[in-house]
């Protein structure tokens, strides 16, 4: 009697791998024709205000002659901007700069970096090397900023309306293939 009772239990351990299995399929099926970009991960931040912080200027950097300023909370209002969460060890930060860049010639839109545990020699020897978009850049040593900002990774850009609140995030670099995604959702926030 002992052996009937152990019997579906014996086939339950042989199906299992098989359970599991059609399960992640489905899964992944669904995944596939759902029709998400698997590149977004929602943030619990989006259409919230920014979260409150104070970053100092990466002392030494300049633009014509005048310190570059560091930036706080209460500087993301009044227009809309993008913040970038970046560091001069980033390869991919290095990647994306040409269309920070070329977004930064927007007078529409204001560019501030968040300059997540760098080196500030190398920040600076980065920005003047591949030109400074950044009206502003913020110091994060510790990447306690970041980790309010819910940053997995650098880079990071967000798009904060004009009212403090964040609008959009992008994980990961910037490329000719997203940027004109990220261009309309530029435009998507201005149109608010």
């Amino acid at each position: 009697m002992a052996e009937e009772a152990a019997r579906p239990h014996s086939r339950l351990i042989f199906l299992l791998p098989a359970i599991i299995f059609v399960v992640l399929v489905g899964l992944f099926t669904v995944q596939l024709v759902s029709g998400r970009n698997p590149a977004e991960v929602p943030s619990v931040l989006i259409d919230k205000p920014v979260p409150v912080f104070s970053l100092a200027p990466l002392e030494g950097l300049t633009a014509d002659g005048k310190p570059v300023p560091g930036f706080s909370n209460d500087d993301l209002k009044g227009q809309i901007t993008v913040v970038n969460v970046w560091a001069s060890w980033c390869a991919p930060c290095r990647q994306e700069h040409p269309l920070l860049v070329e977004l930064a010639r927007d007078p529409s839109i204001r560019v501030v970096g968040i300059n997540q545990k760098d080196n500030p020699d190398n920040a600076r020897r980065f920005l003047g090397t591949l030109g400074n978009p950044y009206a502003g850049v913020g110091v994060d040593p510790n990447g306690r900023a970041s980790i309010d900002w819910g940053v997995y990774g650098v880079p990071e850009t967000f798009i904060v309306g004009p009212e403090g609140t964040i609008r959009y995030k992008h994980i990961g670099p910037l490329t000719p293939e997203n940027f004109g995604a990220f261009k309309e959702k530029l435009q998507a926030v201005a149109a608010k």
